[in-house]
């Protein structure tokens, strides 16, 4: 994880600007993942791993402005821009850590992240997906914003080719957007959306949800205990 550490260190004070213009279907991608994190409660404790800059948290906690938030990065310089998102806010922790090997802490009623999952080996993420299961309470949700390799060979390479047309038909730099199929090309280790769901059903969740599929980009969610849901008292 170092060198994926090293990428995003150099990367954060322009990230957030790029987001849009490096990710197809931004908002609907975003706003889908918000929808699935969906909780009963006005205070809700939330762990975001691989929270980045803080995009995705600074809409649950639009969502959710009394909830409790934990944002893990293995970035600090990305942290450090997400401290700067939330200065003044309270119940918001930070912590540096590479969260494939260390400890979450918990229990959260919901647990989410957005495209850092696939910067992990497969054996690490079905780890990863296990590791959430335990620490969510009964009702807990997982969303799982991500990339996600093309079910055939031939799929896959359809989709590249469309997220690299989008790309370059932005208003980004040439030298920047290069730069994002670089770090596409060489750090990420996407996996099938078929493979990973079956990952999140054999760690327990159920039911287990596609909701939103964008060629390469998917929203998968899954509930910790059932269609049941559990307000704590």
């Amino acid at each position: 994880m170092e060198e994926v550490k090293e990428a995003f260190d150099r990367i954060a004070s322009e990230y957030d600007s790029q987001r849009r213009w490096i990710i197809p279907g931004f908002r609907d991608f975003y706003h889908a993942a918000l929808s699935a994190a969906d909780w009963p409660g006005t205070e809700p404790v939330i762990l975001d791993i691989g929270a980045g800059t803080g995009l995705l948290s600074a809409l649950l906690l639009e969502k959710y402005p009394q909830a409790t938030l934990t944002l893990l990065d293995i970035s600090e310089k990305m942290l450090d821009v997400a401290r700067e998102r939330f200065a003044g806010r309270e119940r918001i922790v930070f912590r540096v850590c590479d969260y494939s090997r260390e400890e979450f802490g918990g229990p959260y009623d919901l647990v989410c992240s957005a495209l850092s999952i696939h910067h992990l080996g497969n054996p690490d993420k079905q780890d990863l997906y296990g590791r959430i299961f335990s620490v969510l309470n009964t009702g807990g949700v997982f969303v799982n914003a991500e990339q996600v390799e093309g079910e055939t060979p031939d799929q896959h390479q359809r989709s590249l080719a469309y997220w690299d047309d989008f790309v370059r038909s932005g208003p980004l730099p040439e030298m920047a957007w290069k730069a994002a199929m670089q770090r596409r090309d060489t750090l990420d280790k996407m996996e099938k959306l078929s493979v990973q769901l079956a990952w999140l059903r054999e760690s327990g969740f159920s039911p287990v949800d596609l909701v939103y599929k964008n060629r390469m980009l998917a929203v998968m969610r899954g509930r910790k205990g059932g269609e049941g849901t559990v307000i704590p008292g």
